[in-house]
């Protein structure tokens, strides 16, 4: 009896310890401990996280060339990548409005910005209200490299299906992504280091401290993202027959590493790989997951409309119905830039705030000392919102996708 028992600790234990989720989390523990007791320490550990981030970032471009470049040729219809583009991009525009109407109407409920100014930890925010302009949609593109290399893998898959020699060129692609994907299971190892190297710089620079004055705001973008993420899009789960618990649980390694590294971007390659392995096929993957990265950011949705009416009731600046509206449609468009760019949220927000010319800029200052604290939950939403996404289109493809 002892012996089993034994056994089946020592099982326990060797499962554990080989576990990347467990030392995901150990990590990012570490981390907050770390940055709250030794600051100056932690804020060294930026380089840890910063690493692991553009390492990760040096496999998307090829992981995105190599599943559209394979999916589209081997599909053999070209009319299906039309198709599959179009409804992506029908979905992600209702989706992520959606998502910005339940960040307005939720704010306006709970009143965030109904708080006592004095006390608050202000920061300089002229870099981004000087950086406020119009959005353009040539900056957009060109200063997005996953659309860049999305656009010309749509190309190369398309002329592939006119060329004679095509099964050749597609083995030697499927070889190099394998080798792509093989390398990348490794580095993956290194997570756990970026998790603390991330959660570490978070804490030790901007401090526990800071959490307090604006928790309230804090704590209403918590709760809108859990009612997005368990209501919205576990209903959309729910009508395909799949439990949103369940699918969290399947990208529960993904999640705890976005957690530490605040961004989402880390996670897209081991994303599309285990929505392959759900059932998605390669080509719906490789379309919907890298445009849903660009189209698709339902975090940053909310944050941003949350953002705006926070500020509007700091300076206790009343919005009619039709002005909430202007705010709505001017984000409609503005918040499809806010990726692939550092600091872009808060661009856009001062682009946002000036159109509107009714709440001061310099509001902005206030949100910078807490904005890092809930980056996490926006990459958190983003990630979960790309991978319903992904489920839906391929459900309407008449795919079967499934957790495994």
């Amino acid at each position: 009896m002892n012996a089993s028992r034994s056994s089946a600790d020592a099982n326990f234990v060797n499962k554990l310890s080989s576990n990347l989720t467990f030392w995901v989390l150990v990590a990012i523990i570490t981390g907050i401990l770390l940055g709250h007791y030794q600051p100056t320490l932690a804020i060294k550990m930026e380089i840890l996280g910063k690493t692991f981030v553009n390492i990760i970032k040096l496999f998307i471009a090829p992981i995105i060339f190599f599943t559209i470049v394979l999916g589209i040729s081997g599909m053999g219809d070209l009319k299906k990548v039309g198709r599959i583009g179009v409804k992506s991009l029908i979905y992600f525009e209702i989706v992520s409005t959606l998502a910005l109407a339940i960040g307005i109407a939720i704010a306006v409920f709970l009143q965030p910005g109904k708080i006592d100014k004095t006390g608050l930890n202000i920061e300089d925010a002229s870099k981004y209200t000087q950086k406020a302009e119009s959005f353009n949609w040539s900056k957009f593109f060109f200063s997005n490299l996953t659309l860049q290399i999305l656009l010309i893998a749509i190309i190369i898959g398309i002329l592939l299906n006119f060329y004679k020699q095509r099964l050749k060129v597609i083995q030697t692609l499927d070889k190099g992504s394998k080798l792509v994907f093989t390398v990348l299971k490794y580095v993956m190892y290194l997570a756990p280091l970026g998790a603390f190297g991330g959660m570490a710089f978070t804490v030790g620079k901007f401090g526990l401290q800071t959490l307090i004055p604006l928790a309230k705001l804090m704590g209403t973008v918590y709760i809108t993202m859990f009612f997005f993420i368990f209501f919205i899009l576990g209903g959309i789960l729910y009508y395909y027959k799949i439990n949103i618990l369940k699918f969290l649980k399947y990208i529960k390694e993904e999640l705890l590493i976005v957690l530490g590294t605040s961004s989402s971007e880390v996670a897209l390659p081991s994303l599309m790989q285990k929505l392959e392995k759900m059932g998605c096929s390669k080509s719906v993957v490789g379309l919907v997951v890298p445009t849903g990265y660009s189209f698709n950011l339902d975090g940053t949705s909310i944050y941003l409309s949350m953002s705006i009416i926070f500020l509007a009731q700091l300076y206790n600046v009343n919005l009619t119905l039709p002005e909430m509206l202007s705010i709505l449609g001017i984000l409609m468009i503005t918040s499809k830039g806010a990726a692939g760019v550092t600091g872009s949220g808060f661009i856009i927000l001062a682009s946002t705030l000036a159109a509107i010319h009714k709440i001061p800029l310099e509001g902005l200052a206030f949100l910078l000392g807490v904005d890092k604290f809930m980056s996490e939950a926006r990459a958190i939403t983003n990630i979960i919102g790309n991978g319903v996404a992904t489920i839906v289109i391929s459900k309407t493809e008449k795919e079967k996708p499934a957790i495994p």
